[in-house]
């Protein structure tokens, strides 16, 4: 979890040279090593050692010194002198959704705001609105923001909590004595938040298992011990629980633990109807108490007449009747993605070249990668003159002539403008494999609006796809608001697509609108979003979401194979009237 904690600490530094005014070039060049770090999920510690930091998108020889200094001391020197310089206060303030260092500086200096339950109170006492561009609706959008990063602190997203309990549990079963180990909770159901850290572990020898987690690297202060089950706070504040059962009763325990408890109270009421009972040590004949289960998760469901259920449908939404009926869907599965959608590169605001991208794309067994990089008029992340996204089509035909196994669809992602239509014209769009369509701005208008540029995007016959349809980054920015019921609608009649973004703190379309969307008959879309290829990883979250929503392969756009795409991708403009069609370079 290292490059988690340089990587917060790496953002840290960027806001406060930007509240300092500093280079912005500099600041910047902060913001995308942080970006890299935060979905890098290899071992920053052993790259470190071997002196290969620099092999990290992003990451030069002196931001490389910062990271091996705090891998050594646990400080850096820079961002501490940082923080002998800016006013106290000012990283708390930079916490809220909305309050850039820009706008931290005016309340420290106007104000002389340094906490957020100052801002709080300056907000609903109407004292922000004395500030220039503070108007009521701004100290409104302020307090919900406050209110945001509350929730946030209680909860954390799956891109902290997977690689964490990954790494827990390859410590676990090296202890002695250990023969098995689970994630369980709702990690393994795949919330896109998570509480507490749920981990399972069997072995003969329990005390010896929590000795050893509770003096491991991972524990920072231990809440409770015991000889079955112990807790911890790691060191970046995050609670862990941890049970050990004997391998006899594993299973049960994987089951019990895994929940939720709505489906845990199904099972026990459905058990007590056949004259049994279940816990989390087996499940036993309630008249003699003779155990029927409990080393196999698929062997308790068994006992109840049950198929096994994957953990992510474990949220009594219907999973036990299609379990009793034989209809359990077959859910998608990591090999059945072809390739990945939403890709950025150095063109735009991604950190790593064309060719780097296909030979990525090609390690992972994917046939072909979409590149999506942003359109002119998204400037802040470097968007794409017309000029410059053909020279960028080019280069694609070059690197696709050389044959790799994984080709580059030749793509853009192009704003929704503020009437719906897109900032490319259809004749340039017309040169595309894949345009990606996107709001970019306009977060705060009416859900009409909102709706109808989204709309209006989709009956485009170049938009194959609507990405991150409302705009949430999880503990940032709330998602505004769109009816799901009209954009599903659209998106059937003009065959566009819609994206299960992978992007940790987004996931959007989140699993509950992704299942309506799937029972609408929308094909959906599983993308990463990715800006550096450590990112391409981050595939397993969105394919969490999909699995939560019910999605069996042919329900998502990305399990078909290039011929496939590419005649799905036709199929919509051959039928909205344009004869040109994308040839995947």
């Amino acid at each position: 979890m290292k490059q988690h904690e340089i990587a917060a600490l790496f953002i840290k530094m960027a806001d406060l040279l930007e509240y300092r005014g500093d280079n912005p070039f500099r600041i910047r060049a902060y913001r995308r090593a942080a970006q890299n770090l935060e979905s890098f999920s290899g071992d920053v510690e052993r790259l470190a050692t071997a002196g290969e930091l620099t092999t990290l998108s992003g990451i030069g020889a002196d931001l490389a010194d910062k990271i091996t200094e705090y891998l050594s001391t646990g400080k850096i020197a820079a961002l501490e002198r940082l923080f002998q310089a800016i006013p106290r206060g000012v990283l708390e303030l930079l916490e809220v959704p909305g309050i850039g260092p820009k706008t931290a500086k005016v309340l420290t200096e106007k104000l002389h705001i340094a906490s957020v339950s100052q801002l709080k109170e300056a907000a609903k006492t109407h004292r922000l609105s004395q500030l220039p561009g503070f108007q009521r609706k701004k100290e409104e959008n302020i307090l919900k923001a406050i209110e945001i990063v509350n929730k946030g602190r209680e909860r954390m997203h799956l891109g902290i909590a997977l690689p964490l309990a990954q790494e827990l549990l390859t410590f676990l079963e090296k202890l002695p004595g250990v023969s098995r180990v689970s994630t369980a909770g709702s990690l393994r159901r795949m919330k896109e938040t998570i509480g507490d850290l749920d981990l399972l572990a069997a072995s003969t020898r329990p005390e010896a298992v929590m000795q050893a987690f509770c003096t491991s690297r991972f524990c920072a202060r231990v809440l409770a011990s015991g000889t079955t089950k112990s807790s911890i706070i790691t060191p970046d504040g995050l609670q862990v629980d941890l049970r050990v059962v004997r391998p006899e009763s594993f299973g049960a325990a994987l089951q019990y633990f895994t929940g939720s408890k709505e489906h845990n109270v199904r099972l026990r009421e459905l058990a007590i109807r056949q004259g049994m009972k279940v816990n989390e040590y087996g499940v036993f004949r309630a008249s003699t108490n003779k155990r029927l289960a409990g080393r196999e998760e698929a062997d308790v469901y068994k006992a109840l007449g049950l198929a096994w259920m994957p953990p992510e449908l474990r949220e009594d939404g219907g999973e036990i009747e299609a379990a009793k009926a034989g209809t359990l869907p077959t859910l998608v599965e990591p090999d059945d993605i072809k390739g990945d959608f939403h890709i950025h590169s150095t063109w735009s605001d991604g950190s790593d070249a064309l060719e780097t991208i296909a030979r990525a794309g090609a390690a992972k067994g994917y046939h072909y990668l979409a590149m999506c990089d942003h359109s002119q008029s998204l400037k802040v992340a470097h968007g794409m003159s017309v000029p410059r996204l053909r020279q960028q089509l080019t280069a694609i035909r070059a690197i696709n002539a050389r044959a790799p196994s994984c080709r580059l669809l030749m793509g853009a992602e192009v704003d929704i403008l503020a009437d719906g239509s897109m900032d490319y014209p259809d004749g340039v769009l017309a040169e595309l494999d894949f345009v990606v369509g996107s709001i970019h701005s306009g977060f705060t208008q009416a859900e009409e609006r909102l709706t109808r540029r989204i709309v209006t995007a989709m009956q485009n016959p170049y938009v194959t796809l609507i990405a991150h349809p409302t705009g949430r980054l999880m503990g940032q920015r709330e998602p505004y608001p769109v009816n799901f019921e009209t954009i599903f609608t659209a998106a059937c009649e003009t065959g566009t697509a819609i994206e299960i973004n992978a992007y940790p703190k987004r996931l959007d379309l989140n699993d509950a609108a992704a299942r309506q969307a799937k029972d609408a008959g929308v094909m959906l879309a599983i993308s990463t979003d990715t800006h550096s290829v450590d990112q391409l990883d981050n595939m397993v979250f969105g394919l969490g979401v999909a699995r939560r929503a019910w999605l069996e392969p042919r329900h998502v756009l990305n399990c078909s194979t290039r011929s496939q795409l590419l005649t799905w991708i036709n199929r919509k403009r051959q039928r909205l009237g344009r004869p040109r069609v994308a040839r995947a370079g």
